[in-house]
């Protein structure tokens, strides 16, 4: 793994807990790591929020790939990202009402997109009209009404960084599978994965560095590390990098890469005994790590979908997703897609609420 300099997070004092784990307060003191994890295993639910360029077309976080658009195509959206209706008060005070006890922010999604400052990219909402660091406006909104705010990341796949897993090294699926390479794109030995790794544990010490108490880093794009090994994506590295910049700070890595996660996390259910191993990851074999259920609210559909309009889920859906994760033990971390201008979906603003208001009357469904 290349070296970096670990500049000390200065953001929150070493005596002082972060407003999420007031609760936890004492053991935070004693012991932050696993006052991180207790947190998690109570927290119960979670809000998933995922926004970006993808937005603007409104076909889905993973169009750029479905639909083989060329690098330069794409990053002239930048152009039109204005987030003008992009609201994390609004944001986070919906959170509460629904019951939520923290947000999952994606920070940087496969496209590249970063919705944060960063020295080591300018493909941003903060180069862009926008002219805003979205990260930072829902980290300052996360620590002042005592959310946990889990950053999503991808980092096994990117189809934007020249250096970037291609399909040698991430597998058939890395890259979006246009007719002629990618002009943006170093091939054969001019391809360096770890200049990109460098480029990923930059960015990952720039959000722990620059936003104050952060609950979680959530990892995507386990496909090129597993097709590949950890090792050569020097995964144990970058989870040692992150513990040392914020002790309790949680690790996710799907449904597990290495075994060294602080929780699992995977999409609507857990695999089978029968699933492929790489499926199952460390799932059912490490059965003590908490474990979350990803869904959303936009039914099999991460990022703004214009075409799924009157088909969210119902609050008698999430009920029972609610109900479906207390079997396992599970948290349920739900998502929501905001609108090409940043704002909230009314269609989910209702639902959450309706929810919430079940949640403060009942409580979560009994484990």
């Amino acid at each position: 793994m290349p070296h970096l300099t670990v500049l000390p997070n200065n953001e929150f004092g070493a005596d002082s807990t972060p407003t999420y784990l007031f609760d936890y307060a004492e053991e935070y003191r004693t012991n932050a790591p696993e006052a991180g994890r207790s947190w998690f295993r109570e927290a119960r639910y979670g809000l998933a929020v995922r926004y970006g360029l993808h937005s603007l077309i409104g076909k889905g976080d993973q169009i750029q790939y479905i639909d083989k658009i060329p690098v330069q195509q794409y990053e002239l959206l930048k152009n039109k990202f204005t987030a003008v209706n992009f609201d994390p008060m609004e944001i986070a005070e919906c959170a509460i009402a629904g019951g939520f006890r923290y947000i999952d922010f994606c920070a940087r999604g496969a496209d590249g997109f970063c919705l944060f400052q960063s020295a080591y990219s300018d493909f941003s909402s903060v180069t862009a009209p926008a002219q805003r660091d979205l990260v930072a406006e829902m980290a300052s909104v996360c620590e002042y009404h005592g959310l946990g705010l889990c950053l999503h990341y991808s980092h096994g796949q990117d189809w934007r960084h020249p250096h970037a897993p291609n399909q040698d090294l991430g597998g058939p699926f890395a890259r979006p599978n246009y007719p002629q390479p990618d002009r943006a794109y170093h091939t054969g030995a001019e391809h360096q994965l770890d200049v990109y790794l460098d480029f990923v544990s930059a960015q990952i010490q720039e959000l722990l560095n620059s936003y104050g108490p952060i609950a979680a880093i959530c990892l995507d794009g386990i496909a090129g590390p597993l097709y590949s090994s950890p090792e050569k994506f020097h995964c144990s590295d970058l989870y040692r990098l992150i513990r040392h910049l914020q002790p309790q700070v949680l690790v996710s890595y799907q449904q597990g890469l290495t075994g060294e996660e602080d929780f699992f996390a995977v999409n609507k259910t857990p695999p089978g005994l029968d699933a492929a191993k790489a499926e199952q990851g460390f799932v059912n074999i490490m059965m003590n790590k908490p474990l979350e259920i990803r869904d959303s609210l936009t039914p099999d559909a991460w990022g703004y979908h214009a075409e799924l309009a009157g088909n969210h889920l119902t609050p008698d859906a999430v009920w029972k997703l609610l109900e479906k994760a207390a079997l396992f033990p599970a948290n349920l971390t739900l998502n929501t897609n905001l609108m090409p201008d940043g704002s909230l979906d009314l269609e989910d603003i209702n639902t959450i609420i309706a929810v919430g208001s079940k949640i403060e009357k009942h409580g979560f469904p009994k484990t």
